[in-house]
């Protein structure tokens, strides 16, 4: 019976471990694809272009209805940061690995 518990509990983790790797792979592939528009908003972030579309907002040059997430000054910072924060994690996952 010791045998076939541990294929029943190894059986498990295959099945789970094979769920998350591909759902990694698949938000990897999403996040590959993400980074040039990353790169347009670190771009854009501060830039003249940036300060002078904020001003105009600021002074209700824009229609209401314009979404405008881009203009305040969290919106684009936040994201960043979150990906800075992710290569990061990535990069210790990873590193863990190779030092094992």
């Amino acid at each position: 019976m010791e045998q076939i518990e541990r294929i029943q509990q190894m059986e498990q983790c295959l099945d789970r471990a094979s769920v998350a790797v591909k759902q990694l792979s698949d938000a990897l592939d999403q996040y590959a694809e993400a980074q040039e528009a990353l790169q347009s908003l670190s771009d854009y972030y501060g830039s003249p272009q940036w300060k002078q579309d904020y001003a105009d907002d600021e002074a209700g040059l824009f229609p209401q209805n314009l979404q405008r997430g881009v203009l305040s000054e969290d919106g684009i910072w936040n994201v960043l940061e979150e990906n800075r924060e992710l290569m990061d994690r990535m990069r210790d996952i990873v590193g863990n690995e190779l030092q094992e």
